[in-house]
């Protein structure tokens, strides 16, 4: 996992996290509150989200060359707070060439990792 320190607070890194993706023109499909999750199973955890996002322009042909790439998509970054701050995570997708038939892909797993990258710090600001 690639980790960038936030700056911030955890409110502001998701909220810029967020907003640096919609103006993008990616698509938020989804947000896991984990600790929202375990508050209402009454378990505390401390604030930690996923953002689950893409295009289907830049997915889709990954996936024609190797549907089993669909487990890794669509993108995710993780937002969590620990002891001394906030944090943002997401796994390198250069790594999924390795994973599946998509060596072809490199230049667009390429461009991937540095959209992640620049999302993070963005957001970490």
């Amino acid at each position: 996992m690639l980790v960038t320190r936030s700056g911030s607070d955890y409110a502001a890194t998701v909220e810029r996290l967020v907003e640096g993706i919609e103006r993008r023109g990616l698509t938020v499909f989804a947000r896991f509150d984990h600790a929202a999750a375990a508050r209402e199973s009454g378990m505390e955890l401390a604030d930690e989200q996923v953002v689950v996002f893409g295009d289907p322009r830049a997915g889709t042909p990954l996936m024609q060359s190797d549907p089993r790439i669909g487990l890794e998509l669509p993108l995710r970054i993780l937002v969590w707070r620990d002891p001394e701050g906030v944090l943002l995570g997401h796994a390198d997708p250069r790594d999924l060439r390795t994973r599946y038939d998509v060596a072809e892909h490199y230049d667009r797993l390429e461009r991937i990792g540095k959209l992640l990258a620049d999302l993070a710090a963005e957001a970490a600001a």
